[in-house]
């Protein structure tokens, strides 16, 4: 059923990629064809699996390469199936905000698009870490050519600095699996067996590296300070749909690495470095939201503001680091809050990069200093604009809430102190995102943008599934918290 899910946006990108050139309109409606298959098709998959069990489900194991003990092996639990369900919701948002974006060499475009699908939904399933690198690698090409085409003024610069920086921690990676897989016995890629056999628990100058291998990946992904300077460039430079993509799905497969890969299979050198982990968490909170506050440019504030929250996952990733010798309950939590976090910056900062978008395509500007007054004409934008902003500073009752108490209540007992600073972080974070409100919506009219225009049914539609997402999560999140938190025991092989 998985390898169904896969072939769906490999097979669409494919498909798209023989069309006529000149038929706009079959392009894209078959881009919107597949996109949105592999989300039908990946609800049906949450529909098949026990939400209750957090076993590893809709497994597949075949044999490839029998000679090193290679496997295609893939499924999906608790932990990776939000995350699968995220991909395919925020791909199908982007292929049809798009449809209204993307004006030239479409069919490359849409292709491209597809293929990036193919790439982040195998990072999500892989079992094996053969696989696992060879879709990490294989999600890296796309969005390098998406942000180099059809991205900005500086998009080669950013494009070249996305993947040399990317590029850096994946052969960083690639030297950290050779490690687990020659000190493992016997000889294995299988990210599971590797989580039990835990072949370089006594050995600590190999977990040392093994752990530096996988951290400078996950972080430089995540991403972390002081690893985030690609990311304000590549956020700027990508159109509207590539920034959704890099900062819904990409980054969490950085945090994703953490949770599913560093911490089960290397916890005790987790738990030797996490102080210095919680201590880069902390920047990245703090840092993050000061630098937002600081931009003019809203496309560059809400870049920033995702080196702050994804600062959160890494903090939950301390404190439950930090308990690694003895999993406390509270561990759990934590990890599980992570989990939400990732979930939910998705939904509020890809509707966030596409009000970006929106306004830009009506202004031709991202200067917050040279609006003013807009809520008055444009009210439908206006509506999305303060209900994704409050989602993001953290209003009870919406997903980012949700997400960040679970964290702090998962983190207090075993790093106090780390939460006690970063909760200062969530207070910056609504000073900002207020501050962006106030400078957009609300004071006297720039003239020169008397005649701008609300948003129209396909930017309506794109931003309608992502508000509902963050509402739901927000008001009901209980059954995502057990179904995560079973997944996460297991994962750490408590139950």
């Amino acid at each position: 059923m998985l390898s169904i899910l896969l072939a769906i946006p490999l097979i669409g990108s494919l498909f798209v990629l023989f069309l006529p050139s000149g038929n706009r309109k079959l392009i894209e409606q078959s881009a919107l064809f597949f996109s949105g298959l592999a989300l039908f098709y990946s609800l049906a998959l949450l529909g098949a699996m026990d939400l209750k069990e957090g076993i590893m489900q809709l497994e597949e194991i075949y044999p490839w390469i029998p000679s090193i003990n290679v496997r295609y092996q893939v499924g999906v639990d608790g932990v990776s199936m939000p995350l699968v369900i995220l991909t395919t919701l925020l791909t199908f948002v982007s292929i049809l905000y798009s449809t209204i974006d993307i004006d030239r060499r479409i069919k490359e475009y849409y292709f491209l698009f597809l293929l990036l699908e193919f790439g982040m939904l195998g990072v999500f399933v892989a079992l094996d870490f053969f696989l696992f690198y060879l879709f990490w690698e294989i999600s890296l090409v796309p969005m390098y050519f998406i942000i180099g085409i059809w991205g900005g003024p500086k998009k080669e610069y950013a494009a070249i600095k996305f993947f040399l920086y990317t590029l850096f921690g994946s052969l960083a990676m690639l030297l950290a699996i050779l490690l687990l897989y020659f000190n493992s016995s016997p000889h294995t890629f299988n990210i599971l067996q590797l989580s039990h056999q835990k072949p370089l628990q006594d050995r600590e100058l190999l977990s040392a590296l093994a752990f530096l291998g996988f951290f400078l990946a996950f972080a430089i992904k995540l991403p972390s300070f002081p690893f985030h300077t690609w990311l304000p460039d590549a956020h700027v430079e990508a159109p509207t749909a590539g920034s959704v993509i890099l900062a819904g799905i990409l980054l969490k497969m950085g945090g994703y690495g953490f949770y599913r890969i560093l911490l089960p299979i290397l916890p005790d050198t987790c738990a030797r470095y996490a102080p210095w982990v919680g201590f880069l968490a902390l920047i990245s909170i703090i840092y993050g939201a000061l630098v937002a506050m600081a931009q003019s440019d809203f496309k560059r504030l809400v870049a920033y503001s995702s080196v702050n929250h994804m600062g959160y996952v890494l903090l939950a990733f301390t404190a439950a680091s930090l308990t690694a010798e003895n999993w406390a309950d509270d561990a759990f939590l934590a990890l599980t809050g992570g989990v939400m976090e990732m979930v939910a910056h998705g939904l509020i900062t890809g509707s966030l990069f596409l009000l970006v978008g929106m306004i830009y395509v009506r202004t031709h500007n991202r200067d917050l200093d040279k609006y003013g007054g807009l809520g008055a004409i444009i009210p439908r934008y206006g509506g999305f604009l303060n209900f994704f902003c409050l989602a993001s500073l953290g209003l009870p009752g919406l997903a980012g809430f949700a997400a960040e108490v679970t964290i702090f209540l998962g983190s207090f007992p075993s790093a106090r102190v780390f939460v006690l600073i970063a909760i200062w972080g969530v207070l910056l974070t609504a000073l900002f995102f207020l501050r962006t409100i106030r400078r957009i919506l609300h004071g006297p009219l720039n003239p020169a943008y008397e005649e701008t225009e609300d948003i129209g049914k396909i930017d309506t539609l794109s931003l309608a599934p992502l508000a509902l997402g963050t509402f739901l999560m927000g008001i009901y999140p209980f059954p995502l918290i057990e179904f995560i938190r079973s997944a996460i025991k297991t994962t750490l092989g408590v139950m």
